[in-house]
């Protein structure tokens, strides 16, 4: 039976990370054409070496003008999109309040811009596709913030907000888009779980008025 990703494209922003590979496993598996975006040019060639098919393109997500160039190569090269997952992150915290600084926000901030520049870029291919996903990462801390974890759930509530926003235009375009959080408390040891859920995404009988604006927590 033909999978519903099959010749689907499906961006990864931060596919160099550990979830970022398995996630392009998965998807690669499922019949995706995936193309992995980070910011190591080592690391990408090491991925497209690994999973053969995935394309790598190097980009600073942080820079409005590099994304446009991005969309660029990747339209002229596999087409438009159907699918975008976030996977830009990190972690920076401790100290309480008074610790929290403007360096690690800074750092920290630099994935909610991501997920800005990226999720706009592609926009017009989502709305147009007949099963467009955007997926991220968030924390659990969005529900019970923390005041060492500051900087960073603030990150996170930013993010979940833009979701909720991109959920509401994909209602009021009359799409079959639909814009997906998934929360976790750590991420370590649930790379194949995130990575099921995200190819579940696709699945025949997952409609889209479904799954837009869903939150999903993962744990063991």
């Amino acid at each position: 039976m033909t999978s519903a990703l099959q010749d689907k494209v499906v961006v990864i922003a931060g596919a160099t990370s550990s979830s970022g590979r398995t996630v392009a496993r998965a998807l690669v598996d499922a019949g995706a054409r995936v193309v992995a975006v980070g910011h190591h040019q080592g690391r990408l060639d090491e991925l497209e070496v690994d999973l053969p098919g995935v394309i790598g393109e190097r980009a600073d997500l942080t820079d409005g003008d590099d994304v446009l160039e991005l969309a660029m190569r990747v339209h002229a090269k596999v087409g438009d999109v159907d699918g975008v997952v976030h996977l830009v992150g990190g972690w920076r915290g401790g100290g309480g309040i008074a610790g929290q600084t403007d360096e690690d926000y800074r750092v920290l901030e630099r994935s909610f811009t991501a997920l800005r520049y990226v999720s706009r870029v592609f926009w017009d291919d989502l709305v147009g596709s007949d099963a467009g996903r955007v997926a991220i990462v968030s924390s659990t801390t969005v529900e019970k913030p923390t005041a060492g974890g500051a900087n960073y759930t603030a990150v996170k509530a930013a993010s979940e907000s833009w979701m909720r926003s991109l959920a509401d235009g994909f209602s009021k375009s009359g799409s079959q888009g639909a814009a997906v959080t998934f929360r976790v408390k750590a991420l370590d040891g649930l790379e194949s779980r995130l990575a099921d859920e995200v190819v579940a995404l696709w699945a025949m009988d997952a409609a889209a008025s479904d799954l837009n604006g869903r939150v999903t927590t993962l744990s063991a």
